[in-house]
């Protein structure tokens, strides 16, 4: 099923993947650190009976989940289509240029997925 999807919608794939970027390993250790850093202060907060350093510990540690699970703005698939936006558009407008690269793109990794598909069933 799918495959099927692959190979009859990929259009409908690219978008609605493509709105996912890469996971940002230096933001998630950070905001590992600055969860940990969270829960300490939480703890004090607790020990010296101060409320508001423990709801400042907890603001630490949810900022700090939320910089763990960012994503990185820059995909995978974004920087590939690059080189394809000069090769045989040079006489349209840039617009439709960059439009026909990214079809073309989808098309090249949809031959790709097939071929792939071809190759594990023989």
């Amino acid at each position: 099923m799918e495959r099927s999807l692959y190979h009859n919608d990929a259009d409908f794939v690219s978008a609605v993947g493509g709105g996912r970027g890469r996971l940002n390993y230096g933001a998630l250790v950070l905001g590992i650190l600055v969860g940990i850093l969270g829960l300490g202060v939480v703890i004090a907060g607790v020990v010296f009976h101060q409320p508001v350093v423990g709801l400042l510990g907890f603001v630490a540690m949810f900022g700090g989940v939320l910089l763990a699970l960012r994503r990185s703005k820059r995909s995978r698939l974004g920087a590939m289509p690059a080189s394809d936006s000069t090769s045989s558009h040079s006489g349209t407008a840039p617009h439709s240029a960059k439009g026909a690269s990214k079809s073309g793109f989808m098309d090249r990794l949809n031959d790709r997925w097939e071929r792939r598909d071809d190759d594990r069933d023989e």
